[in-house]
């Protein structure tokens, strides 16, 4: 699909992986970095884009869309040529990893960065249960697999791999082999590093 693409961001952030997917694809976008904590009339500007004011957001055709999972779905279905979307026989899987990923994973993480400690009473009232029960979801998900919706890289690869590096990288996860056997390759990926190697070089630029 043809169009104007605007692709809002920061280099340390969750852009970084919709850059990445934005070079899978290949498609030309323009990229404007947004400060988030800064005022003015750019931080109300981007706020009308997306009104809880963090990045990423992209506008593809006048439309804006936000929400990291959801930019990597409508990217992979508004440019099928690519093909880092589902097929109808890989589509359950497709859907479940990187909501997966979105959902129980990240909360889990995020909780675990922060030292909370879920009370076992209140166990079923969070989506992961606990930490130690997303973790060895995780890995018996990805144990063994290239991939995990079907014989290809997907989008949900794309996702599930940014969050288990960042996970790996903050010490968000514990280093399980199957993690660094799953991620080593997709990081590698000639799109990802590009991405990587813009946004490093945008954050080392002078504030």
């Amino acid at each position: 699909m043809s169009g104007e693409l605007i692709f809002y961001t920061r280099p340390i952030s969750r852009g970084r992986m919709v850059r990445w997917m934005l070079e899978e694809i290949g498609a030309p976008y323009e990229a404007v970095i947004v400060d988030e904590l800064a005022g003015g009339e750019q931080a109300a500007a981007y706020r009308r884009l997306n009104p809880i004011g963090k990045v990423p957001t992209i506008v593809h055709n006048g439309q804006a869309i936000s929400e990291s999972p959801a930019i990597l779905l409508y990217l992979a279905e508004a440019y099928p040529e690519a093909n880092l979307g589902p097929t109808p026989a890989t589509r359950g899987d497709f859907y479940r990893w990187l909501f997966f990923a979105s959902g129980p994973m990240e909360a889990a993480m995020i909780d675990h960065l922060l030292g909370l400690q879920i009370p076992p009473e209140r166990q079923q009232t969070v989506g992961y249960g606990t930490f130690e029960r997303m973790v060895d979801a995780l890995e018996v998900g990805i144990a063994g697999r290239s991939y995990v919706a079907g014989d290809h890289f997907t989008a949900a690869d794309l996702y599930l791999a940014h969050h288990i590096g960042w996970g790996l990288l903050l010490g968000m996860l514990p280093p399980r082999p199957a993690f660094e056997a799953y991620l080593s390759p997709i990081m590698a990926r000639p799109a990802g590093l590009r991405a990587r190697a813009i946004d490093d070089a945008l954050a080392a630029e002078p504030a």
